[in-house]
Protein backbone atom coordinates (compact mmCIF):
# COMPACT_ATOMS: atom_id res chain seq x y z
CA UNK A 1 0.00 0.00 0.00
CA UNK A 2 1.50 3.78 -0.39
CA UNK A 3 0.42 7.07 -0.32
CA UNK A 4 0.39 9.25 -3.27
CA UNK A 5 3.59 11.55 -3.63
CA UNK A 6 1.55 15.05 -3.12
CA UNK A 7 0.63 13.46 0.55
CA UNK A 8 4.08 12.14 1.62
CA UNK A 9 5.55 16.10 0.28
CA UNK A 10 2.47 17.22 2.40
CA UNK A 11 3.30 15.91 5.12
CA UNK A 12 7.11 16.55 4.97
CA UNK A 13 6.43 20.17 4.56
CA UNK A 14 4.15 20.19 7.35
CA UNK A 15 6.69 18.93 10.10
CA UNK A 16 9.16 21.47 8.09
CA UNK A 17 7.16 24.56 8.75
CA UNK A 18 5.67 23.25 12.44
CA UNK A 19 9.50 23.55 13.18
CA UNK A 20 10.23 27.18 12.49
CA UNK A 21 8.98 29.65 14.74
CA UNK A 22 5.12 31.03 15.11
CA UNK A 23 4.63 33.64 12.67
CA UNK A 24 8.00 32.90 9.99
CA UNK A 25 7.25 32.27 6.79
CA UNK A 26 9.65 30.30 4.15
CA UNK A 27 9.77 31.01 0.63
CA UNK A 28 9.29 28.00 -2.07
CA UNK A 29 12.36 26.98 -2.77
CA UNK A 30 13.42 26.77 0.76
CA UNK A 31 10.96 23.88 1.19
CA UNK A 32 11.50 22.06 -1.83
CA UNK A 33 15.36 22.00 -0.41
CA UNK A 34 14.12 21.43 3.03
CA UNK A 35 11.73 18.18 1.68
CA UNK A 36 13.12 17.36 -1.43
CA UNK A 37 10.23 18.01 -3.93
CA UNK A 38 10.26 19.53 -7.07
CA UNK A 39 8.94 23.06 -6.69
CA UNK A 40 6.64 22.93 -9.37
CA UNK A 41 4.99 20.23 -7.62
CA UNK A 42 5.22 21.34 -4.49
CA UNK A 43 3.61 24.64 -5.37
CA UNK A 44 0.26 22.74 -5.94
CA UNK A 45 0.57 20.84 -2.64
CA UNK A 46 1.19 23.84 -0.81
CA UNK A 47 -2.18 25.48 -2.80
CA UNK A 48 -4.14 22.68 -1.47
CA UNK A 49 -2.74 22.97 2.29
CA UNK A 50 -3.80 26.39 1.96
CA UNK A 51 -7.28 25.61 0.67
CA UNK A 52 -7.92 23.57 3.74
CA UNK A 53 -6.48 26.09 6.42
CA UNK A 54 -3.70 24.27 7.72
CA UNK A 55 -0.65 27.19 5.81
CA UNK A 56 -1.48 30.71 4.81
CA UNK A 57 0.51 32.57 1.72
CA UNK A 58 1.74 35.70 1.38
CA UNK A 59 2.83 37.51 -1.58
CA UNK A 60 5.66 40.06 -1.68
CA UNK A 61 8.94 41.44 -0.14
CA UNK A 62 7.79 39.43 3.28
CA UNK A 63 5.73 36.80 1.65
CA UNK A 64 6.19 32.85 1.63
CA UNK A 65 4.29 29.70 3.50
CA UNK A 66 3.20 30.25 7.26
CA UNK A 67 2.04 27.03 9.15
CA UNK A 68 -1.27 27.98 10.83
CA UNK A 69 -2.23 27.01 14.36
CA UNK A 70 -4.77 24.85 13.31
CA UNK A 71 -2.03 23.36 11.09
CA UNK A 72 0.50 22.79 13.91
CA UNK A 73 -2.59 20.77 16.34
CA UNK A 74 -3.53 19.11 12.47
CA UNK A 75 -3.11 15.05 12.58
CA UNK A 76 -1.28 13.44 10.25
CA UNK A 77 -4.43 12.03 8.66
CA UNK A 78 -5.99 15.51 8.44
CA UNK A 79 -2.72 16.97 6.23
CA UNK A 80 -3.12 13.09 4.07
CA UNK A 81 -6.83 13.68 3.64
CA UNK A 82 -6.07 17.17 2.95
CA UNK A 83 -4.31 16.14 -0.07
CA UNK A 84 -5.85 12.58 -0.95
CA UNK A 85 -8.93 13.06 -0.01
CA UNK A 86 -10.80 10.16 2.10
CA UNK A 87 -8.30 7.24 2.82
CA UNK A 88 -9.80 3.46 2.51
CA UNK A 89 -7.86 0.47 2.38
CA UNK A 90 -9.72 -1.49 0.41
CA UNK A 91 -12.45 -0.33 -2.26
CA UNK A 92 -15.29 -2.23 0.17
CA UNK A 93 -14.97 0.07 2.47
CA UNK A 94 -15.81 3.51 0.75
CA UNK A 95 -19.89 2.50 1.19
CA UNK A 96 -21.99 0.01 1.85
CA UNK A 97 -22.90 -0.26 -1.90
CA UNK A 98 -19.52 -0.47 -2.90
CA UNK A 99 -18.82 -4.33 -2.39
CA UNK A 100 -21.75 -7.53 -2.75
CA UNK A 101 -19.56 -9.81 -1.08
CA UNK A 102 -19.50 -7.65 2.49
CA UNK A 103 -22.02 -9.24 4.20
CA UNK A 104 -20.21 -12.65 3.50
CA UNK A 105 -16.98 -12.10 3.10
CA UNK A 106 -14.57 -13.28 5.99
CA UNK A 107 -11.87 -10.93 4.75
CA UNK A 108 -14.36 -7.89 4.87
CA UNK A 109 -14.71 -7.30 9.05
CA UNK A 110 -10.43 -8.34 9.09
CA UNK A 111 -10.03 -4.90 6.18
CA UNK A 112 -12.64 -2.89 8.95
CA UNK A 113 -10.48 -3.52 11.59
CA UNK A 114 -7.46 -2.56 9.55
CA UNK A 115 -8.97 0.85 8.31
CA UNK A 116 -9.39 1.24 11.81
CA UNK A 117 -6.16 0.54 13.14
CA UNK A 118 -4.53 3.03 10.23
CA UNK A 119 -7.15 5.89 10.88
CA UNK A 120 -6.41 5.58 14.87
CA UNK A 121 -2.39 5.84 14.11
CA UNK A 122 -2.75 8.54 11.67
CA UNK A 123 -4.73 10.57 13.91
CA UNK A 124 -2.40 9.76 17.13
CA UNK A 125 -0.23 12.77 16.05
CA UNK A 126 -0.12 15.73 15.24
CA UNK A 127 2.31 17.83 13.11
CA UNK A 128 3.56 19.83 15.99
CA UNK A 129 4.26 16.66 18.03
CA UNK A 130 6.32 14.98 14.88
CA UNK A 131 7.94 18.83 14.52
CA UNK A 132 9.13 18.33 17.92
CA UNK A 133 10.77 14.96 17.20
CA UNK A 134 12.64 16.42 14.27
CA UNK A 135 16.70 16.48 14.60
CA UNK A 136 17.80 20.14 14.98
CA UNK A 137 19.75 19.62 11.55
CA UNK A 138 17.35 17.61 9.32
CA UNK A 139 19.22 15.83 6.17
CA UNK A 140 17.09 16.50 3.17
CA UNK A 141 13.98 14.94 2.73
CA UNK A 142 15.15 13.55 -0.52
CA UNK A 143 18.01 11.97 0.98
CA UNK A 144 15.59 10.40 4.18
CA UNK A 145 13.08 7.43 4.27
CA UNK A 146 9.92 8.56 3.36
CA UNK A 147 7.66 7.77 6.31
CA UNK A 148 5.28 6.24 4.69
CA UNK A 149 7.08 4.29 2.26
CA UNK A 150 5.25 0.92 1.53
CA UNK A 151 1.44 2.25 2.67
CA UNK A 152 -1.13 2.24 -0.28
CA UNK A 153 -4.75 3.94 0.20
CA UNK A 154 -7.37 3.53 -2.35
CA UNK A 155 -9.12 7.04 -2.95
CA UNK A 156 -12.95 7.92 -2.92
Amino acid sequence: MQLTRAADYAVRVMVHLATLPAHERALLPVLAEATGAPESFLSKVLQALSRARLISSQRGQSGGFEILPSGRQASMREVIEAIDGPLYLNVCLISERSCARERWCPAHPVWVRAQQAMMDVLSSVSIAEMASQAPASQPRASQAVPALAGLKVVRA
